[in-house]
């Protein structure tokens, strides 16, 4: 297979689940990384070791214009995935999200757009709709849903205004909107995927960001869990390897898909609260979690769920992974393979 496929930020959670796949697919893949996240070197040492010389390892920062145009060329596609992805990072430091997120993108679609017009998949996210506050709301089974019941039985359609709020939500809807005007002012053969929440082997969770990884991670380590709100927020999360399929269909569809945005999520079928979802958690390992509370934090939404039958019928996308079949999985493999627990003994010893 001629060309490389460009993936930015792909030694992180979904970027090297994609690179492996792409590899496996006997594709090279040109990994561009600043490796910035705690825990993703061991990502990227995980590519090399699986898949050889398919994976070039590009060690730099999407920021530099130089070497995001040195990692372009050559490549067939660019998969941008490259990005400050927490919230609470943006309200602390808001210049570098902006630089990182917005900078980094304009850098990436001017690569493309001056090296022959190179397909792009630009990973967005939920949080261009703001916190959805004029989305009225009621508690159905322990869990926030949308009174609205076209919305309760489909979830957030691209149709929802945009409404940017933290610096976060900012700088991602502005890069979302560049990308899908490059597409409009020159043509380029971008589209955007607005994801909830991904979960999967290879997320090293944190507080911050990744939460469903960081509830388990913190679960079988023994250690409290601070639920923000009142942990009826409610999400449709959505398997790695569904996202992959997403992002794979995205370039091989990008007649269809160029100038378009699509909501990524796991649907109503795997719409499930935080509380849902430490339930769960406990049944997985066999004991309860300690729970400690804190005050909602900025910007979150009540209520996510994505309507992804846009993404489906265009992308040709099959039915998501069940919920709890995927907890089960990420759950098997943090035990195997997450640096807390893969020292021998059982994950549960470590509380």
């Amino acid at each position: 297979m001629s060309g490389v496929a460009l993936i930015t930020g792909g030694a992180g959670f979904i970027g090297s689940n994609l690179a492996d796949r792409l590899a496996r697919q006997g594709r090279r893949v040109r990994v561009l990384d600043a490796l910035n996240r705690p825990g993703v070197e061991r990502n990227l040492e995980w590519l090399k070791a699986s898949h050889g010389d398919r994976i070039e390892a590009v060690v730099g920062d999407v920021r530099d214009r130089e070497v995001v145009d040195a990692a372009a060329r050559g490549a067939e596609v660019v998969f941008h995935l490259a990005a400050q992805v927490a919230v609470t990072t943006s309200l602390a430091d808001p210049v570098e999200d902006f630089e990182v997120n917005l900078k980094g993108t304009l850098n990436v679609l001017e690569a493309a757009r001056t090296q022959g017009g190179l397909p792009v998949v630009f990973a967005s996210t939920n949080k261009v709709y703001g916190d959805l506050g004029g989305v009225p709301l009621s508690l159905v089974d322990d869990a926030w849903a949308p009174l609205d019941d076209a919305m309760r039985r489909h979830g957030v359609d691209e149709e929802q205004p945009l409404d940017f709020h933290t610096p976060y939500g900012c700088s991602k809807g502005a890069a979302d909107q560049y990308a899908l005007d490059y597409a409009r002012s020159f043509g380029l053969p971008a589209c955007v995927l607005r994801m909830s929440c991904i979960y999967g082997p290879r997320q090293m969770g944190t507080e911050d960001q990744g939460w469903v990884a960081h509830f388990l991670i913190r679960a079988l380590a023994g250690e409290p869990i601070t639920l923000y709100g009142d942990g009826r927020q409610v999400r449709d999360i959505l398997h790695v390897n569904d996202a992959v399929d997403a992002y794979l269909a995205a370039w091989s569809r990008m007649d269809a898909a160029a100038g378009r945005a699509f909501n990524l999520g796991g649907g109503p079928a795997n719409a499930v609260s935080l509380r849902q979802v430490l339930r769960h958690v406990e049944s997985l390992i066999k004991r309860p979690v300690r729970i400690e509370r804190a005050d909602w934090r900025a910007g979150d939404q009540r209520y996510f769920v994505a309507d992804a039958a846009q993404a489906q019928a265009v992308l040709g996308l099959a039915p998501p992974r069940e919920w709890r079949d995927g907890l089960a999985d990420l759950a098997d493999w943090l035990r195997r393979e997450h640096p807390a627990f893969a020292s021998g003994r059982p994950a549960e010893a470590a509380a």
